[in-house]
């Protein structure tokens, strides 16, 4: 399963985040209940939930209303706030969702301190740390978590941000917000010197591109900028090879000369993506025997994957790039492993990592080498000795040439892109007939074309 989170038409806000949720599943009534309740050390909110047609396009208008005045409030001050609101929520459930909305709030305050010039301790939250705020991001993490979303790979098209000026705390500001281009800056500078660090080209896919317009209004919201990079994995300039499920629209509150709307589409994807995490390390004094013996730590700890790839470290000193691929549940496991076999002093981890998987079956056949093993020793150097163990192991295999091979099959699409023998079976039978390895890997990928064949 895959989501996508369409802001290209009409930008992203909080309460369109919100609505669009709404439109693909959640329970209004649920959510009504929650904003209210998360709100009140903030003087609460009045929630109103309805449908409207935005120029043609049917979406759910979500309307948050302050119940009090504005307030300022220092960032620390906000987060003993949040802090005080989750020993309220001790439920294991809700631990994700007041982790990332703190992720959130921290972009904007970050993004804030920037621009302001100042510590970011000093920043007083005013336009995006009311209660509005609070209800339009916690809101949209809870309603991403009741719906299971976490679960499915979440892709993010490119931004509209609209143009024009507007009248903020500040003053007349150009759109976009200086916040929201700040926020936007630093996420896309984070990315290019993670993929630096971890000796990687500049991934594309992990930059999030944006452009002005098409009116004079602020579409894109530092709230709306903010969640979008919280939730997304992934983000590209046109949607993937997908099969939709379900479309949702969640509604802006202006009312211009086309769709304000944030569309979000839930579908299919032909190849299955698995979340998993990256960790590295660097190590330059290990041996090639105590390499191997960690290698065989690690995949019991649980690792899907470990490699090694050769570098140059500091002070042009050759070294390697310890690299393990793991399920989240299996992380801690592997890092102690790897803090206590190399004794390194750091760890990178990239979490949220994901791995597209084709569908995978396995398929037994079996094979008659009596014809084989004749045709090989036929066509082998009379004088080769390899040719008169062959005869002898014909003779002695008389009425045992049938042999099953396993073939591992993948499928993108339901069409094969990958057929490949398990290396095990070929390896036995070789040493069993006395045939190269090569020869016998050839056999099995003639014969499953002939399989193919038949049952096409």
């Amino acid at each position: 399963m895959a989501v996508i989170i369409d802001p290209q038409g009409a930008g992203i806000s909080g309460n369109m985040i919100l609505g669009g949720l709404i439109d693909l599943g959640l329970n209004k009534e649920d959510l009504k209940s929650f904003i209210e309740n998360i709100t009140q050390n903030f003087g609460g909110v009045q929630v109103k939930i309805e449908k409207v047609n935005k120029h043609g396009i049917e979406a759910i208008h979500v309307d948050i209303t302050p119940k009090t005045e504005e307030k300022k409030v220092s960032y620390s001050k906000f987060l003993e706030k949040i802090d005080e609101m989750e020993e309220k929520y001790d439920d294991l459930t809700y631990i994700d969702v007041f982790e990332r909305a703190k992720n959130v709030f921290e972009r904007i305050a970050i993004a804030e301190s920037t621009v302001h010039g100042i510590a970011i301790e000093d920043i007083h939250f005013h336009e995006v740390g009311t209660a509005d705020a609070v209800a339009d991001i916690f809101g949209a993490l809870y309603g991403f978590y009741e719906l299971s979303l976490n679960k499915e790979k979440i892709i993010g098209l490119p931004i509209s941000l609209g143009g024009g000026r507007i009248k903020t705390q500040h003053g007349i500001l150009p759109v976009p917000a200086p916040a929201t281009l700040e926020i936007l800056n630093n996420f896309n500078n984070q990315q290019n010197n993670n993929n630096k660090n971890n000796n990687k080209n500049n991934n594309k896919n992990n930059n999030v591109k944006s452009i002005g317009g098409p009116v004079n209004q602020e579409l894109t919201t530092p709230t709306g900028v903010a969640l979008y990079l919280e939730l997304c994995d992934e983000f590209k300039e046109f949607q993937p090879m997908m099969t939709p499920n379900k479309i949702a629209y969640g509604a802006g509150t202006m009312d211009l000369d086309f769709p304000n709307v944030l569309r979000i589409i839930q579908g299919n994807s032909p190849i299955d993506i698995e979340k998993i995490q990256v960790i590295e390390t660097n190590i330059d004094h290990l041996s090639g025997e105590t390499i191997g013996y960690l290698f065989n730590r690690l995949n019991k700890a649980g690792a899907r994957d470990v490699f090694i790839t050769p570098v140059i470290m500091k002070k042009n000193r050759p070294g390697n790039v310890l690299t393990v691929i793991a399920k989240s549940s299996n992380v801690d496991n592997i890092i102690s492993v790897i803090f206590k076999e190399t004794g390194t002093l750091g760890i990178r981890i990239s979490p949220h990592t994901h791995r597209a998987i084709a569908k995978r079956e396995f398929i037994e056949i079996t094979i008659d080498f009596n014809k084989y093993l004749n045709n090989f020793t036929n066509t082998s150097n009379s004088n080769d000795n390899n040719n008169d163990n062959t005869k002898e192991t014909l003779d002695n295999n008389e009425n045992n040439s049938n042999k099953t091979i396993r073939f591992k099959i993948g499928y993108v699409d339901n069409k094969i892109v990958s057929k490949k023998p398990e290396y095990e079976d070929i390896k036995k039978i070789a040493e069993e007939f006395n045939l190269p390895l090569i020869e016998v890997n050839q056999i099995a990928e003639k014969e499953f074309e002939k399989f193919q064949e038949l049952n096409s």
